[in-house]
C-alpha cells in the first residue's frame, strides 16, 4: 500500500522541480515521503524541469550585500535571471540576501566545483595523501579514502552543495533550484566576494 502524500508536499516538490502534481505525488508515493529520493527519481524518468531552465541564459539579476553584526564580515553575490521582473520580485531578492548570509556564514571558495581552481584541489588532495591515518592504510585504498575526502571537501568549498543555513535537509542548489521553479525562470548564482576584517585576500 502506498503511503499517503499530503497536498502541501506534493506542491513543495512542484516547486523544487516544475514538474506535474500527478508525476511529484507518484514519485513522493515511490520514495515514501523522502524529497531527496523523489527528485533523483524525477531525474530518472526524465520528467524533472529544473534542468531544462538550467539552460536558458541569465541576463538579468541583482548585487546583493550584507553586513554581518559587528561589521567585521561583508558579502557581495551577484544572482543571476531570465528577466528584469524576477530581479525586483521580493522572492528573488530575499534568496540573493539569503545567499549573501550563507557565504558570510560557510566561507565556500566558489560557487560550484568547477570553479574551484586547480591548484587549490590537488593541494587538499596531497595534504590528505600525506596525512598520518591515510599513509597506515594498504596502498590500494589510498587513492579511494581520498577521493571519498574530497567530496565531504567540495561539499563545504562550493557554494551550491553546501547545507543550506536554514533548511540543512536541502542544498544551497536545491534551495535555489526551488526558488527557480516558483517563479519559473532559471536563476544562477554566478560570483560572489566575501570580506572578512583583517584577512588578507
Amino acid at each position: 500500500m502506498k503511503p499517503e502524500i499530503k497536498p502541501e508536499e506534493v506542491k513543495r516538490l512542484r516547486d523544487m522541480t516544475g514538474c506535474g502534481m500527478m508525476d511529484c505525488k507518484r514519485a513522493l508515493q515511490d520514495a515514501k515521503g523522502n524529497f531527496e529520493e523523489a527528485i533523483e527519481l524525477l531525474r530518472k524518468r526524465g520528467i524533472a524541469k529544473a534542468e531544462k531552465k538550467a539552460v536558458r541564459p541569465t541576463e538579468h539579476g541583482a548585487i546583493a550585500s550584507y553586513i554581518h553584526p559587528g561589521s567585521r564580515i561583508g558579502v557581495l553575490l551577484e544572482l543571476k535571471c531570465e528577466t528584469d521582473f524576477v530581479a525586483s520580485n521580493e522572492v528573488f531578492l530575499r534568496l540573493a540576501k539569503d545567499l549573501c548570509m550563507q557565504v558570510a556564514a560557510m566561507k565556500p571558495l566558489a560557487v560550484d566545483r568547477a570553479s574551484i581552481p586547480a591548484e587549490t584541489i590537488e593541494r587538499e588532495r596531497r595534504i590528505m595523501m600525506e596525512s598520518e591515518d591515510i599513509k597506515s592504510k594498504p596502498e590500494n585504498v589510498r587513492a579511494k579514502i581520498v577521493e571519498g575526502r574530497l567530496v565531504k571537501f567540495f561539499q563545504m568549498a562550493a557554494l551550491l552543495e553546501q547545507p543550506f543555513i536554514k533548511n540543512d535537509k536541502v542544498t544551497v542548489e536545491d534551495h535555489i533550484k526551488e526558488t527557480a521553479g516558483k517563479l519559473g525562470e532559471n536563476i544562477r548564482g554566478s560570483r560572489f566576494v566575501r570580506y572578512e576584517l583583517g584577512e588578507v585576500m
